[in-house]
Order: C-alpha cells, then structure tokens, then sequence
C-alpha cells in the first residue's frame, strides 16, 4: 500500500540491571507511609476489591480458560513433530502447516469414514431401543422380579404421576434445549480450542520466551531447564497416549469383529476416546463393550472380555511403558489420585491433562522444594 508503514510490534526490553535500588531516605519515608492507619486502610480495601474483582472474573470465564488450557495441552502434544521437522531443515512456520494439514487431513478422513456408520449405528440403536426394553421386560428375570414387589404397577403409577405435572413437561422441553444449546456451545469451544492451538504451536517459542523473562535473571537459567524439561515431557505423554489410545481401540476393533458384537464402528470410537484417559479409561471402555455383548450372548461377552482384559495386560507391562519411556513417571498412586482429581474439576479434560500435571509438579518438588530443604 501506498505509504504503508510496518505494523509496530511490542518488543522485549533489553535485559539489564533494572532501576537503581531505592535510597535509604525514600525507603524509610515508603515504610512510615505504609504504617499510617488511613493509608493502610485504604490500601487493603483496594486489595480486598482487587481480590473479589479477580475472583468474580474466573468465576464468569471459566469455560474460556479451560478452552485455553486444553489448546495449549494439544500445541505441547504436537510441538515435538515440529520440532523433528525443524531438525530435518524446514523452518518452523513450514513445520506447523504441514502438521496443520495432516491432521486436518486425519480429522476430514475420519468424519468421511466414521461418522456415516457411527450415525447408521447410532440411529440403530436408537430404533431398537424400545425391542430392547420389551425384551426385558418379557424375560424371565423381570417376571420373576415383577411377581415379587410388583416392579411394572409402580412404575406406570410413578410416570402417570410425572406427566401429570405440567412442571416436569416443562422441564423435559427446558432438558432438550438445553441439549441444543451444549451441543452448540461445544462446536463453538472446539473451533476456539482449534484456533488457539495454531496460534500456541505457531508462536510457542516466542511464549516461552516471554515466559522466561518474568522469572528473575538470576534464576532464569534454571527456570528454563526445568520449563523445557516439563514441556517435553507434557509433548512425549500426549503423543505417547495418543498412540497407547490408538493401539486399544485397534485391540478392541479386532476383539469385537472375532467375538461379533454388534455396533462394531460406534463402539471402537468409544473405546478410542475412552482410551485416552488413563487408568481407568480402558477399563470403563471394556466394561461398556462387554455390556454391549450381552444384548448378544454371554458367550459373545466372556470371549470379547477375554481378549481385551488379556491385551490390558499387555498393554499395562509392555506397550505402555515403551511408549512413555520419554515422558516423566508418576506412581501409581498419585496417578489414580490425579486423575480422580482432575476428573472431579474439569471432566474428561482435566483426566486428561491429570497425569502431565502431576509429573510437573513432582519435577517441580524434585528439583526445587527437596533441594532448598537440603540445603537448609
């Protein structure tokens, strides 16, 4: 453009000394100042209304920092393919489109392919849904039951009741749009979380050198070992469980075409996203896949069952541990602990990011708590 001019960017300052301390006079005039009654006052009342402003902002933006948080887990699980790139000569920004684009291309084959036989199945299900209860209804261990404590009379006096209130209608209508409005909100969450991690993995060095520069210079040099070490170790986990996840839900595939159980596809995609949460994900995948097969047979389940709980072990003892040989090991303790922790704050999100954490913090005990109080 004619007359254009380069946009201007806020640099770093250049390090330095800083501001020259303050002199002794100015110091004790400060310290009196801070002592007198109306100005103390005065100062923790803004303090007190700083704290409530702070804590009235988290509690409203919530959801925005969580969306932030799982975009900057997703950019450390992608920085270490950037990186390989960057070490085969292709300059960062060429490292990113192209990890961009494959898995643009991973997440466009997987709606072409997946999706139309997860919603067949889904739809499935769903149609079947009432043959399945009828079925159940009609079988011997719910006629029984029935017989004894008259299970089908209070259950038809109870729903007569509910649909007589025209309040619980009401709020079957408020459920389903709230359903609506989740499902809504949920695409607009993941098309933030998309768009922060091209902006995290495009400009993570440059965050963390920003990072870096708040720590004091004194401590800077070891601020950084311990910042790279744990952002290493965060990439390596995720990647590592992407591919633990990936390698389960093969097992499963394979375990339910032998064993046919129905809703093949629908039930690997649920294994895959379970199998990402780790501990218990796999385990929850394997009780939901076998419950599945006893719609079937109990013979499609116990042999479903087997080679899954079976592949678990293998997977426990060898699979795991080779892949997460890079990321930092966590007790099996404190691993149950995190992961119950942040399931019980943040969902399936803070499952995920339990254990990254939990191997932060422990670093962080390691290499700073324990060595101060050793040399105290």
């Amino acid at each position: 453009m004619p007359r254009a001019r380069p946009r201007i960017r806020f640099e770093m300052p250049p390090e330095g000394d800083g501001p020259s301390a303050a002199r002794p006079e100015q110091a004790s005039t400060d310290l009196s100042a801070a002592r007198h009654p109306i100005h103390f006052g005065f100062m923790a009342t803004v303090g007190v209304g700083f704290a409530l402003l702070l804590y009235f902002v988290l509690t409203n933006v919530g959801g925005l920092l969580a969306w932030i948080a799982a975009a900057l887990f997703i950019a450390l699980g992608l920085d270490p393919i950037v990186h390989w790139l960057e070490r085969k000569g292709l300059p960062r920004p060429a490292g990113v489109i192209i990890v961009v684009l494959i898995l643009a291309g991973l997440v466009a084959a997987f709606i072409s392919t997946l999706i139309p036989t997860i919603v067949n199945q889904t739809t499935q299900i769903v149609a079947n849904a009432p043959r399945y209860v009828d079925n159940f209804l009609n079988s011997a261990f719910f006629q029984s039951i029935d017989e004894q404590f008259q299970v089908r009379e209070r259950i038809d006096v109870e729903l007569a009741k509910f649909f007589a209130n025209s309040e619980n209608v009401t709020g079957i209508f408020g459920g389903v749009l709230g359903v609506g409005s989740a499902v809504l909100q949920g695409a607009f969450g993941a098309l933030i979380v998309l768009v922060l991690t091209l902006y995290f993995l495009a400009s993570l060095p440059a965050l963390k050198v920003w990072a870096y520069r708040l720590a004091p210079r004194s401590k800077r040099q070891h601020v950084q070992r311990l910042s790279e070490e744990i952002s290493s170790s965060v990439g390596s986990y995720v990647i590592g469980q992407a591919c633990v996840a990936l390698i389960n839900a093969t097992v499963a595939f394979i375990a339910m075409s032998i064993a046919q159980v129905p809703f093949t596809a629908l039930l690997t995609f649920v294994v895959a996203l379970l199998a990402f949460i780790p501990l218990i994900g796999a385990v929850i995948a394997g009780a939901l896949v076998s419950l599945v097969a006893l719609t079937v047979s109990w013979q499609t389940a116990a042999l479903f069952a087997v080679i899954y709980f079976a592949y678990l072990q293998i997977e426990a003892y060898f699979v795991s541990p080779r892949v997460m040989q890079r990321a930092v090991a966590v007790p099996g303790a404190v691993a149950v602990i995190a992961v119950i922790a942040g399931g019980s704050l943040l969902g399936v999100l803070g499952a995920l990011m339990a254990i990254p954490v939990a191997a932060s913090v422990m670093l962080l005990l390691k290499d700073v708590f324990i060595v101060r109080q050793d040399r105290n």
